[in-house]
C-alpha cells in the first residue's frame, strides 16, 4: 500500500508540475500557430457558446476561453493534462468513447478536429490567450507604431548591398563570397577548399533535377578541362525539363499542394493536376516571379495574348482554390478563407498572417483590422467546390472554353446545386413529419376513426416524401448523363464583391465592425478603390509584387538559398517576422533580393549567381578547428551535405535500376468518375495509384499521407512545409532492405548491371559508378565479391533454384549499397560504403532472409 501511495502521490505531483509549467512557460512560436490555426476556430465556434464569459449560464462552471480557466477546469475537476491527452477529460469527451461524456453533446467534432486536439495536447497545450477576461473589441486602433516597427530588419527596404573588402581574396569567384568570407574572416574560420568535380556534379545534379547523373555526364565533366565546365554544366542541368519537377516541387511544398480537399470524407478533385503541371512549366520557362505569384492570385483578371494563356492564368488561380475544405458540407467556409490568406502570408510575404485573425497579433504590427481587410477580398471571390459529404457535387469550377461552352457548364452546376439545396430541404422538412408519425404511434393504443393531422405548415409526411423521390430522381438522370464535355479547371473567378465585419475573437457568428478591403498596413495600408466592382485580388496581386515591398524578394530568395546550402540566410523561412530568427548576412539578403529584383525576377538567374560562386562549390569535408568555432557551419566555410528528399530516394532508385517514366507533365490521375462520388466522413476516400513516373506525380491526399512519402518524411499536404524536417527511424532502414518496392528494383538493378559486364570485380565498379559517381577503391571491390560469394553460398544452401542465386546475390549486394549512407547524400563524404559487417557468417543479411521470393 505504501508503495501504490507513493507512485499515486508521484503521479500527483507530475500532474501539477506540467500544468504549472503549461501556466508559467511561454509557448514557442510553432505552438502559438499551431494552437490559433487549429484550436482557437474549433474552441469559437463549438465551445464558447457553453463554455465562455459570453454564455447566459457556464455550464459545469467550466470555462474555455482563457488559458488559465481552461487549465483550472470546471466542478468535476481539470480537464486538460497537458503533455498527457489519454487522462485529459477534454480529450476523452471530443473522442465520444464515453457514452456519459460527449462534447460538443449534438455534432460530434470532425477526425481531423479531434486529432489536432491530441496533437495539441501532446506538444503541452500551448496557449497564448491571457488570463483576464475579453478586453475591447478587436477593431480598437491597433497600438502599433508603424513607424517605429518599420526599422525592423525585414520592412526596411530592398537597398544596394556593396561586397564587403575582405584580406584574402584568393578563391573568391562571385561577389556572394565576398559577403560571406568577411563573415569568415570576422570569425577566424578557413573555407574549406573546392569539391572533387565528381562530388560537384553529383551535388548541382541533384540540386537543379532530383536525380543522378549517369556514369556518362560524370565522365564527360570530369575530362572537361576548360574553366567554365562547372558553368556549362549548370547551363545544361538549368535547361533540362526536370528542373520544374525539382524546383516546382519545393514551391508545392510551401503551397501544402495535395490532389484531394480535405474535407471530413477527403474528396479528389482530378483537375488539380493542371495546377501542379502549370508550377512545372512556370520553373522550366523561367516565368518572372513577379508574374507567377500575379497568376496564382489573380490569373483569370489578367489579360492575355490568346487562348492558350488565358487558360494558363484560369489553371494558376488553383493556388487559391486548392486552400483546405473542412466539414461535411460547406458551411465551415470560413476556414477555408483562413487557411488562404494564412498561406498567402507565409509563402509570399513571410508572415504569420493567421495569429490576428482573433485577435491583434502578439508579435508582429499585423492588428486584426488588417486580417479581415484580406479576408474581405477572399470572401468576394468564388471557390471551385470540390463536393462533400452532404453536397457531394462539384461546382463552379472555371471552363476552358468558348463563351457558349462555359455556359452549359455553368448550367449543369447550377442545376446539380439547386436540387441538392432542394433535397437537403426536404430531408431537414421529413426529420419532423416522421418524428410526429412515430409519436403518434407509440401513443395511439385504440384504433380511432377520426382524423388525425399529422401535417407541420400545412405539409404531410406524403407531400415531402413524394417531392423527395422526384428530386432524386431528376438528380439520377444529371448524374447517368454526367457533365458537358467541357474542359474545366480547379481554378476561382469573380464573386459578390464586399467588405466582411471583423469576427470577434474568430468567432463567425459574433460580428464586430465592418472594414474596408485592403492590404498590411505595415506594408502600404492600401486599399481597393471604392468604384471598383471586383474582389480586389488584381489590387491585392499587385500590391505583394510591388518592388518596394520589402518582403515579397526577400522571402523567395531565402528560399532559393536554402534549397541550394540546406538552410537559409534566414533560418525561418516563413517567418520574417519578430518571432522568427534574423538573417546571418544581412548585407548578403540585400544584394540578392536586389539582383532578383533586377534580372526580371529570375529564378534560374539567381540559381547561376548562387551556384558559380566558391561558396557552393567547397568541399564538404570537416575541420576541427572550424568546427569548433562554429559547430553549426552557421557562416559556410563548408559545404552542408544534404540527405536526399524522399522523392529523390525513390527516384534515384527507378532511375537507377532502368525502370524510370521520366515522362513530364502527365496527365490526372485514374479517378472514379464523379457518379460514383458518394464518399463519408466514415467511407472517405482513399486510394493510392501506383507508377514509375518521378514522385512529384503520386497522387497526394489530405486525409493521410501518401504510404511511401510518410516513411521519408515528404510534405505536409494540409499546412505549408518551408523545409523538410528529416527524422532517422528504423522504418527507413527496413524499407530499404525489405520492401517489395526494393526487391523488384534492387533486382532489375542488378540484371542491368549483371548484363553490361562479365566479370564480377568490373560489374562491382559499374555498381560504384552509377550509384556513387565515382570507382570504388580496391577494398570496396575485394568486400563487395566476398559479399556476393557469401550470400550465394547461403543461397545454395537455402535450396534456392542455382539459376537465381547470383543473380539473388547480386540484388542484395546492391540493396546494400543502395541503403548506405554515401548514397543517401547529394555529395561524396570521401569515405568508403563499409559492407563487412553484412558478410560476417554470424549474421546473415536480412535482405535474404526476408526475400518474399524465399520465405
Amino acid at each position: 500500500m505504501r508503495s501504490r501511495s507513493k507512485i499515486t502521490t508521484w503521479s500527483l505531483c507530475s500532474v501539477m508540475l506540467v500544468c504549472v509549467c503549461a501556466r508559467g512557460a511561454e509557448p514557442s512560436a510553432q505552438g502559438v500557430e499551431f494552437f490559433e490555426q487549429h484550436i482557437r476556430p474549433v474552441l469559437a465556434e463549438r465551445c464558447y457558446q457553453c463554455h465562455s464569459t459570453r454564455a447566459e449560464k457556464v455550464k459545469g462552471g467550466l470555462r474555455l476561453d482563457s488559458r488559465e480557466q481552461m487549465l483550472k477546469g470546471g466542478k468535476d475537476g481539470m480537464v486538460l493534462v497537458p503533455g498527457d491527452p489519454d487522462k485529459s477529460k477534454l480529450i476523452e469527451a471530443i473522442r465520444y468513447i464515453n457514452s456519459d461524456l460527449q462534447m460538443p453533446p449534438k455534432h460530434q467534432l470532425s477526425k481531423q478536429e479531434v486529432s489536432a486536439f491530441e496533437r495539441w495536447v501532446k506538444m503541452g497545450a500551448p496557449d497564448p490567450r491571457g488570463d483576464a477576461l475579453p478586453s475591447a473589441p478587436a477593431t480598437q486602433p491597433a497600438p502599433f507604431d508603424y513607424q517605429k516597427e518599420r526599422q525592423f530588419w525585414s520592412f526596411q527596404p530592398v537597398r544596394d548591398a556593396p561586397a564587403p573588402d575582405v584580406k584574402d581574396t584568393a578563391g573568391l569567384i562571385s561577389p556572394v563570397d565576398y559577403f560571406l568570407e568577411s563573415d569568415c574572416e570576422a570569425h577566424h574560420l578557413h573555407p574549406t577548399g573546392p569539391a572533387p568535380k565528381r562530388a560537384l556534379i553529383r551535388r548541382a545534379t541533384y540540386d537543379l533535377t532530383g536525380l543522378p547523373p549517369t556514369p556518362d555526364e560524370v565522365n564527360a565533366f570530369v575530362a572537361d578541362e576548360s574553366p567554365n565546365a562547372f558553368e556549362k554544366l549548370v547551363d545544361r542541368l538549368l535547361a533540362s525539363p526536370h528542373y520544374g519537377e525539382q524546383w516546382g516541387r519545393h514551391w508545392l511544398d510551401v503551397v501544402r499542394y495535395a490532389d484531394t480537399a480535405g474535407d471530413n470524407a477527403d474528396f479528389p478533385v482530378p483537375q488539380l493536376y493542371k495546377y501542379r503541371n502549370y508550377v512545372i512549366d512556370a520553373f522550366n520557362n523561367d516565368k518572372a516571379y513577379d508574374q507567377f505569384l500575379r497568376e496564382q492570385l489573380a490569373g483569370d483578371l489578367l489579360p492575355a495574348r490568346n487562348e492558350a494563356e488565358k487558360h494558363e492564368h484560369v489553371i494558376a488561380t488553383g493556388y487559391i482554390a486548392l486552400s483546405r475544405r473542412f466539414g461535411s458540407r460547406n458551411a465551415e467556409f470560413w476556414l477555408t478563407i483562413q487557411d488562404t490568406i494564412d498561406n498567402v502570408g507565409k509563402s509570399m510575404l513571410g508572415l504569420s498572417l493567421g495569429c490576428a485573425r482573433c485577435h491583434d497579433h502578439k508579435f508582429d504590427p499585423i492588428p486584426t483590422s488588417d486580417y479581415y481587410a484580406l479576408y474581405g477580398i477572399f470572401a468576394s471571390t468564388t471557390y471551385a467546390f470540390p463536393g462533400t459529404e452532404i453536397y457531394n457535387h462539384p461546382k463552379d469550377f472555371v471552363a476552358l472554353a468558348p463563351p457558349d461552352e462555359a455556359r452549359k457548364l455553368k448550367d449543369y452546376y447550377d442545376k446539380l446545386a439547386d436540387l441538392d439545396d432542394r433535397i437537403e430541404k426536404l430531408v431537414q422538412e421529413r426529420a419532423p413529419l416522421l418524428a410526429r408519425q412515430k409519436a403518434l404511434k407509440q401513443a395511439t393504443t385504440q384504433p380511432t376513426t377520426r382524423p388525425v393531422d399529422l401535417s407541420i405548415d400545412g405539409r404531410t409526411l406524403k407531400e415531402v416524401l413524394a417531392e423527395l423521390a422526384e428530386a432524386r430522381e431528376e438528380l439520377h438522370k444529371l448524374e447517368y448523363f454526367g457533365p458537358p464535355n467541357v474542359d474545366r479547371a480547379f481554378g476561382v473567378s469573380e464573386g459578390n464583391a464586399h467588405d466582411v465585419r471583423v469576427q470577434r475573437k474568430g468567432m463567425a457568428t459574433d460580428l464586430g465592425e465592418r472594414v474596408h478591403r485592403g492590404f498590411l498596413q505595415i506594408l502600404g495600408g492600401q486599399k481597393v478603390p471604392d468604384d471598383e466592382k471586383g474582389s480586389g485580388r488584381l489590387e491585392l496581386a499587385n500590391w505583394i509584387t510591388d518592388a518596394s515591398n520589402p518582403l515579397t524578394a526577400r522571402v523567395m530568395v531565402n528560399r532559393i538559398w536554402q534549397h541550394h546550402f540546406g538552410v537559409g540566410i534566414v533560418a525561418t523561412p516563413n517567418d520574417f517576422g519578430h518571432r522568427g530568427q534574423p538573417p546571418t548576412n544581412p548585407a548578403l539578403l540585400h544584394y540578392l533580393a536586389k539582383r532578383f529584383i533586377e534580372s526580371g525576377w529570375s529564378i534560374k538567374a539567381m540559381d547561376k549567381l548562387i551556384m558559380l560562386s566558391r561558396a557552393y562549390q567547397m568541399a564538404s569535408v570537416d575541420d576541427p578547428a572550424n568546427a569548433a568555432i562554429d559547430p553549426n557551419n552557421k557562416y559556410l566555410w563548408r559545404f552542408n551535405p544534404r540527405r536526399l528528399s524522399a522523392e529523390e530516394i525513390r527516384d534515384s532508385i527507378l532511375a537507377d535500376s532502368g525502370s524510370l517514366d521520366a515522362t513530364v507533365d502527365p496527365g490526372p490521375h485514374p479517378f472514379p468518375p464523379e457518379s460514383d462520388w458518394h464518399y463519408t466522413q466514415h467511407k472517405a476516400f482513399v486510394a493510392d495509384y501506383p507508377t514509375d513516373r518521378r514522385s512529384m506525380y503520386l497522387m497526394q491526399q489530405r486525409i493521410r499521407k501518401q504510404p511511401y512519402l510518410a516513411v521519408f518524411d515528404g510534405a505536409d499536404t494540409n499546412d505549408t512545409s518551408p523545409d523538410r524536417p528529416l527524422s532517422t527511424t528504423s522504418i527507413q532502414a527496413l524499407f530499404m532492405l525489405n520492401d517489395s518496392f526494393m526487391h523488384d528494383q534492387a533486382d532489375k538493378l542488378g540484371v542491368r548491371v549483371g548484363l553490361a559486364l562479365p566479370d564480377e570485380a568490373k560489374r562491382v565498379d559499374y555498381a560504384y559508378r552509377l550509384l556513387f559517381a565515382r570507382p570504388p577503391t580496391d577494398e570496396e571491390i575485394r568486400v563487395g565479391q566476398q559479399y556476393l560469394r557469401g550470400v550465394e553460398l547461403k543461397l545454395k544452401q537455402a535450396n534456392v533454384p542455382w539459376d537465381r542465386q547470383y543473380r539473388d546475390a547480386l540484388a542484395s549486394y546492391l540493396r546494400v549499397l543502395l541503403s548506405s549512407n554515401e548514397w543517401v547524400r547529394d555529395t561524396l563524404g570521401g569515405g568508403s560504403v563499409d559492407i563487412r559487417g553484412s558478410v560476417c557468417p554470424a549474421a546473415l543479411p536480412p535482405p535474404v532472409l526476408t526475400d518474399p521470393r524465399h520465405p
